[in-house]
């Protein structure tokens, strides 16, 4: 069956988009600036116009879905907030597009998008239930059970990195303390060294004592959080993105060392901690995925 989809994704600089067929092949990808400033009116426009481009010529794009940095409502329709966007509230983002294009369009947050994403064509394409923890500027996460992107019933779950680790730790923007976040993202590891990860990368390499002794910390608190989400989900794999995992040969022996001693052996029999493999592009893989499950019936006839 011939049909294909575009998948994008929404970032506060720039907006990628992929012309996707159903076995994963991109037949033509696009990248345009967002717009300075980024208002709903603007974003949409320039949506809309990138759309346009690769549909011309092309009669087999039947859906799109799209990655948003914030989260969405239980429709998937109307992107609730997005981050480092300008005026985002509730916008109609959806219903927006499909009034542009014609085309039925489907949102995610954009790391659940490169959960899908990774689980459809990189790291996690072995298996049916996975988790993805993205550790950057916050820590984003990812849910795959059955092959299902999860979001729960209002479109909002996953937010993984603000599962609590120390019920009185520090106060996170979300109004919890002490979340994941708090202490595995690029604003903690700045907070509390004052440093990049990837320069405390570099004096751990060169075998700088503290450097060495952080990342065996950093290790031990990831461990503790994803201890948590191993006992209510006992996924198959448990794949790490993000600028910070760059450096996991720092901390994954700590962090195994931590599942090991927290996590019942039945609970984490089998269980593989991946690196990402798609890297910026996730995000569009996972959006074109996410169009396809939602609206594309491929059925497959079999000779007798």
């Amino acid at each position: 069956m011939n049909v294909e989809v575009i998948g994008i994704d929404l970032g506060g600089t720039a907006i990628k988009l992929g012309r996707f067929g159903a076995d994963g092949t991109c037949h033509q990808s696009l990248t345009v600036p967002t717009p300075q400033p980024a208002t709903p009116d603007a974003v949409i426009d320039a949506i809309a116009n990138a759309i346009a481009q690769l549909r011309e010529n092309v009669n087999s794009i039947v859906a799109i879905g799209l990655g948003t940095p914030g989260p969405v409502d239980g429709t998937g329709k109307i992107a609730k907030v997005a981050i480092n966007l300008a005026g985002w509230r509730d916008v109609p983002l959806g219903l927006r597009l499909e009034e542009k294009t014609g085309l039925p369009v489907i949102l995610a947050n954009d790391a659940n998008c490169a959960g899908l994403g990774e689980a459809w064509l990189g790291a996690g394409r072995r298996f049916q239930n996975l988790i993805l923890l993205t550790l950057g500027t916050g820590v984003g996460g990812a849910i795959i059970l059955n092959g299902e992107l999860f979001v729960g019933h209002q479109g909002a779950a996953a937010e993984l990195g603000l599962i609590s680790i120390n019920f009185d730790g520090p106060v996170c923007n979300s109004g919890n303390r002490g979340s994941l976040e708090q202490y595995t993202s690029v604003q903690a590891i700045r907070r509390e060294t004052g440093l990049e990860p990837a320069e405390l990368a570099e004096k751990a390499l060169a075998g700088d004592e503290n450097a060495i002794a952080y990342w065996q910390q950093y290790g031990k608190l990831l461990g503790i959080g994803l201890a948590n989400l191993i006992y209510v989900l006992t996924p198959q794999a448990i794949i790490l993105g993000g600028g910070i995992s760059a450096g996991a040969d720092l901390f994954l022996p700590s962090l195994k060392a931590e599942l090991e001693q927290r996590v019942l052996l039945i609970c984490r029999e089998g269980l593989e901690i991946l690196i990402a493999e798609l890297g910026n592009q996730a995000g569009m893989i996972g959006a074109a995925k996410l169009a396809f499950q939602k609206f594309v019936k491929i059925e497959v006839q079999i000779d007798l």
